[in-house]
C-alpha cells in the first residue's frame, strides 16, 4: 500500500481501501474511528496532493485524532502502515543479511502494536464475531494481575482497557453512613422500645423479662456525582460511569456529565445492565469528547436541580482533571455555594498519576482551594481505596 496512488477521487479506488482498513486499524487500537469519520477521511484527501505524504498524513490526522493521546499512535500506525521508508528498510534487513540496518523492529507503543498484529480481514467480506469478541483469561498471572491493577487507564491498549473495565464493575464501594431519623430494634438502642415492652407485658400478665429497646438506622449518604466527559477525560469517564453504576446501585444518587454543557444522567442509571447504562448515557450527552467548563455547569445546576439533589448530608464527587475553559470567577463562586451546601466535596483527578503535579490551571486552582479532598482515580488500586478516603474524611470534616 501506497499513498503514491494515481491521483483522483480518493473516495474511489485502491486508496480508498487503504483508508478503510487504516480506519479499522486506529479503531483495533482505542481510536474513536466509525464509518463517518472514514468516509470523512476519504473526502479530506481530494483536496491535498497525494504525491505529498506529510500532506496525507495532515489531512488523515485532522480526521482521526480527536485526544492529544492518539497522536502518537496515529502517527505510528501511518508509518507502518502507508511503508515508512525505514521501516521498509528494517523489514528488507531481516530477508538480506548482508544489508546493513537495524536488526530489531522498530519500538512501538502497545496500543500501536497490538492494532498492527490483529488479524486483518478482507476489505469484500463481513468480519466474523470471533474477530471482534474478547476472550477474558479467567486464569490470568499473578504479575498481569498486579501490573493492572497499577497500570494508568490512559496507558491501555483496546483489550487492555475491555478488561480494566469488567475489573472496574466488581469493586466494592461502601458509601459512608449516618443515623437516619427513624429508629429500629436494637440490642443497645438509646431509646426504650415503649410500644414492644407493652405488648411483652401483657403476654406475661404485666411481667417483663427484656428491656427492648431501639436505635437510630444507618442510612448511607446521598451521593451528587459529576463526571467530566471532555477531551482530555473520555477514557476515565466511561471506566468511573460503569464502575460508579455497580457500586453504588444501592444507594441515593444523582448523576450528570458535563462538558460544555451539563446533562441529568440519573435515568440511565436506573437501567441495571451497565452496558445498557453506557448506551443511554452516550445517547444523552450531546457534548462527549468537547471543552470543559465547569463554572457553567455549576450554574445550570444551581439553577435547575439544586432542590432535589444538594442537602446538608449530600456527599459530592466532581470528576475532572481540572483543565477548565470557562470563567474562574464563575466557577470560584459556584463552587464554594457547593461546598457549602453539602456535606463533603470530594474532587477525584487523574493527574495525580503525575508526582510532580501542581494546580496550574485557573479551573483545578479553584478545585484545590474549595474543596475538602483532592484524590486520584487512575488505577484500579486507588478506586479500590476509595471507600476508605472517604470514610477517613467524613469523620474529619463533621
Amino acid at each position: 500500500m501506497s499513498v503514491s496512488a494515481p491521483l483522483g477521487d480518493a473516495r474511489h479506488g485502491k486508496l480508498a481501501d487503504n483508508v478503510i482498513g487504516f480506519g479499522r486499524t486506529l479503531r483495533r487500537a482505542g481510536l474513536p474511528v466509525d464509518s463517518a469519520r472514514i468516509g470523512l477521511a476519504q473526502q479530506s484527501l481530494t483536496y491535498v496532493d497525494l504525491g505529498h505524504r506529510e500532506d496525507v498524513r495532515h489531512a488523515l490526522a485532522s480526521v482521526f485524532v480527536s485526544r492529544v493521546q492518539d497522536r502518537e499512535v496515529f502517527n505510528e500506525l501511518f508509518d507502518a502502515y502507508f511503508r515508512n521508508p525505514d521501516i521498509a528498510k528494517q523489514l528488507l534487513a531481516q530477508l538480506i543479511p548482508q544489508a546493513k540496518a537495524q536488526r530489531h523492529p522498530p519500538s512501538r507503543s502497545s496500543r500501536a502494536q497490538e492494532a498492527l498484529q490483529a488479524p486483518a480481514h478482507s476489505n469484500n467480506k463481513k468480519p466474523s464475531t470471533k474477530e471482534e469478541k474478547i476472550e477474558l483469561d479467567a486464569a490470568m498471572s499473578a504479575s498481569a494481575a498486579a501490573r493492572l491493577r497499577q497500570a494508568d487507564f490512559e496507558s491501555l491498549n483496546a483489550s487492555e482497557y475491555k478488561l480494566v473495565e469488567s475489573l472496574a464493575r466488581e469493586i466494592p464501594l461502601p458509601v459512608p453512613t449516618v443515623p437516619a431519623r427513624r429508629r429500629q430494634l436494637a440490642n443497645q438502642g438509646d431509646q426504650l422500645n415503649w410500644s414492644a415492652l407493652m405488648r411483652a407485658a401483657a403476654r406475661t400478665d404485666g411481667d417483663y423479662l427484656a428491656l427492648p429497646r431501639r436505635a437510630r438506622r444507618q442510612t448511607p449518604l446521598p451521593l451528587l456525582i459529576l463526571v467530566d466527559v471532555s477531551g482530555s477525560m473520555q477514557r476515565y469517564a466511561r471506566l468511573m460511569l460503569a464502575f460508579l453504576h455497580q457500586a453504588t446501585r444501592h444507594t441515593q444518587r444523582a448523576v450528570f456529565a458535563f462538558g460544555t454543557e451539563l446533562t441529568d444522567l440519573s435515568s440511565a442509571f436506573k437501567a441495571r445492565n451497565t452496558d445498557q447504562m453506557l448506551s443511554l448515557s452516550n445517547a444523552l450527552v450531546n457534548d462527549y469528547g468537547g471543552g470543559t467548563r465547569i463554572g457553567e455547569a455549576l450554574v445550570e445546576l444551581r439553577k435547575s436541580h439544586a432542590r432535589q439533589v444538594i442537602g446538608h448530608r449530600t456527599l459530592v464527587l466532581i470528576i475532572t482533571d481540572g483543565l477548565d475553559t470557562g470563567d474562574a470567577s464563575v466557577l470560584s463562586d459556584h463552587l464554594g455555594w457547593l461546598t457549602r451546601q453539602a456535606r463533603a466535596t470530594v474532587w477525584l483527578n487523574p493527574l495525580l498519576r503525575y508526582d510532580g503535579y501542581q494546580p496550574l490551571a485557573e479551573g483545578a486552582k479553584a478545585l484545590t482551594r474549595l474543596v475538602d479532598q483532592t484524590l486520584a482515580i487512575h488505577n484500579l488500586n486507588h478506586l479500590g481505596a476509595l471507600a476508605l478516603a472517604l470514610s477517613r474524611l467524613l469523620r474529619q470534616v463533621r
